[in-house]
C-alpha cells in the first residue's frame, strides 16, 4: 500500500499593503512621503444637523442657469 504523504499548508503571512501615494518610487523616507501625500488628507464633512448645516435651494444658489431656474 501507499502511504499518503501530508500536505503542509504554510502560514499565509500578512503582506505589506500598497499604498498609493502618487509620487511614484519612494528610496528615502517613507514615512515622510506617506505623510504628506493624499491618503493622510483631512476630510471636510458637511454638518447634517446644527451650525452650517443649511442648505440653500438650487435655484438661488447661483449655480443653476438662469432659463433653467425661471
Amino acid at each position: 500500500m501507499k502511504t499518503k504523504q501530508k500536505t503542509i499548508k504554510q502560514a499565509n503571512k500578512p503582506q505589506a499593503a500598497a499604498v498609493e501615494t502618487g509620487r511614484g518610487v519612494i528610496r528615502d523616507n517613507f514615512l515622510a512621503a506617506l505623510v504628506t501625500s493624499k491618503v493622510y488628507r483631512q476630510q471636510v464633512v458637511k454638518a447634517k444637523k446644527g451650525k452650517g448645516a443649511y442648505q440653500r435651494k438650487e435655484k438661488h444658489k447661483g449655480r443653476e442657469s438662469y432659463l433653467m431656474a425661471a
